[in-house]
Order: structure tokens, then sequence, then C-alpha cells
């Protein structure tokens, strides 16, 4: 079924997906990898975080992880 798409207006987009009118199949693929200590990614209002020796190990050894080029 066809749809009518009225004026748009996109100020900023970060990341994800716009779609317009029909579709059939909508599969956005995308893929990260985070390094941190332990602690880094702690939250809230009051925090102690006492750590003795931390470190990341950041060696890949596999090079690819997950490829999404030619996953379409």
């Amino acid at each position: 079924m066809p749809a009518i798409i009225g004026p748009v207006q996109i100020v900023n987009i970060g990341g994800g997906t716009v779609q317009f009118g029909d579709s059939l199949y909508i599969a956005p693929k995308a893929n990260s990898k985070t390094n941190s200590g332990q602690g880094a990614f702690n939250t809230g209002g009051f925090i102690i975080t006492n750590n003795g020796l931390s470190s990341s190990n950041v060696l890949d050894c596999n090079v690819i992880d997950q490829p999404t080029v030619g996953n379409n």
C-alpha cells in the first residue's frame, strides 16, 4: 500500500534507520568493540571503586570478529 509522505525535516541523525513509506524488510547492521579497565563503566550517585591492578588486553588476535559487509 503506498504511503503519502508530507513535509519532513531531519535535524540530526546519530545512528539508526530512517524509513519512509512501505518496506518489506529492514535490517540495519553495526558492530563495535570497547576496551576498558575494571570500574570504568560504573554509574550512579555515589561510587567507590577500589581496584588494585587494572589492565585491559587490547590485543586482537583474530582481527575480524564479526564481519557485517557481506551480510546484507
